[in-house]
């Protein structure tokens, strides 16, 4: 069978591979420690499945759902985002509910783009963006995050012929997967880069409440006049542990999110509305002292795994949000080279940095989706390995 063009375009889906190595190791029965895919380990908090379990039972929630979001539940994430960061959003026209963010991002550029178009999108970086851009039939063009800028694009760097054919721009904050985070002043710039040349910014905040820092992640529509230029993505997922539920929800422009929706309208019929019960739960209740903990033991996590890993040789800062761990890998190796020998000499899955984009390499990336026990075996058995 031939597969369409567009599909032939995209590299091997990282994590999926990642996968099939997994399985073969534990079909062999050797004990795994998985940091790879960023999936939390543990559970959806106990109120938030309560509200599930109730909202499940009406027999009004088991027909199709309002595509765009219940009212209810698109006025909660507007009154979320006026309590969390001060700012105002119309629930009717600037907030519509995704089956997760990953989704909306991945079905946003074939709302805005045609053939010919470019997508500004970073590197490294979560697959979607540039996937999303592909299926779209535009061409991606890179931003390479280094270490040095803080893991921020440089926008005065993009030539002056690809900014003509420019009508997205993608920026991640907290980011996946280098941990860093952005001050409101990046914000302001990428604002004014937009008015200026005539694009929207779309920024992907999954995980903005997934810090512990001392500072909580800003939004870019704090940004006066933002919601003019941009739209921002939420996800339940990582915040309230529940990748599996699949909401999210995304703000801003108003007439891109009605854009959004129209791709939507046909291509799926809209979450489960009990779901969308749920996840109002989980973002009235944001603040709830279960993920207060929550973020406190990804904390802990970090610790454990980032002193070890420096004084293995790895290259780390340790992030202030987000749970991953991204490290430089000793001097002379690839990533690729990395990860295999952690997985051959030491059953410890991680993802190479390479797969985010080529300004990866040279980077490993842990989830932290693994207890603080396994942390500490994963880290005795790594210390073994001689680079």
């Amino acid at each position: 069978m031939r597969t369409s063009a567009r599909l032939r375009r995209l590299p091997p889906y990282l994590f999926a591979e990642i996968d099939r190595q997994k399985r073969a190791a534990r079909d062999a029965g050797r004990d795994i420690i998985d940091f790879g895919v960023g999936d939390p380990d543990l559970p959806t908090p106990d109120y938030i499945v309560a509200r599930l379990r109730a909202a499940a039972g009406r027999p009004e929630n088991q027909r199709y759902p309002q595509g765009t979001g219940s009212r209810s539940f698109r006025r909660a994430m507007a009154a979320f985002l006026q309590r969390r960061y001060g700012v105002t959003v119309d629930p009717e026209q600037q907030v519509l509910a995704l089956i997760g963010s990953k989704e909306g991002i991945g079905h946003l550029p074939l709302a805005l783009l045609d053939p010919g178009d470019v997508a500004l999108i970073p590197c490294p970086a979560y697959p979607v963006y540039r996937s999303g851009t592909i299926f779209a039939g535009a061409e991606p063009f890179t931003l390479e995050l280094r270490e040095d800028r803080g893991f921020l694009p440089d926008l005065k760097g993009i030539p002056a012929e690809v900014l003509q054919r420019a009508r997205l721009l993608f920026i991640n904050y907290p980011n996946n997967p280098t941990g860093a985070t952005a001050p409101l002043s990046f914000y302001e710039e990428a604002v004014a880069f937009a008015r200026q040349h005539d694009l929207i910014v779309a920024q992907d905040a999954a995980y903005n409440d997934m810090y512990f820092g001392d500072h909580a992640p800003h939004s870019i529509l704090e940004i006066p006049g933002a919601a003019e230029v941009a739209v921002e993505f939420h996800s339940a997922s990582k915040s309230f542990n529940m990748t599996g539920w699949r909401i999210g929800f995304a703000a801003g422009r108003a007439d891109v999110l009605a854009a959004l929706a129209a791709i939507k309208a046909n291509l799926d019929s809209g979450a489960f509305t009990a779901v969308q019960e749920a996840a109002e739960e989980a973002y009235t209740q944001y603040d709830h002292a279960e993920i207060v903990q929550l973020r406190e033991v990804y904390r802990a996590r970090v610790a454990t795994l980032c002193g070890p890993l420096r004084e293995m040789g790895f290259g780390v800062r340790v992030p202030q949000a987000t749970f991953y761990v991204w490290a430089r890998v000793p001097a002379g190796l690839d990533s690729m080279t990395v990860c295999r020998r952690l997985l051959a000499e030491a059953d410890v899955v991680c993802v190479p940095g390479v797969g985010f984009g080529a300004a990866g390499e040279g980077y490993v990336r842990f989830a932290l989706s693994v207890s603080a026990e396994r942390i500490a075996e994963a880290v005795r058995r790594m210390g073994a390995i001689r680079w």
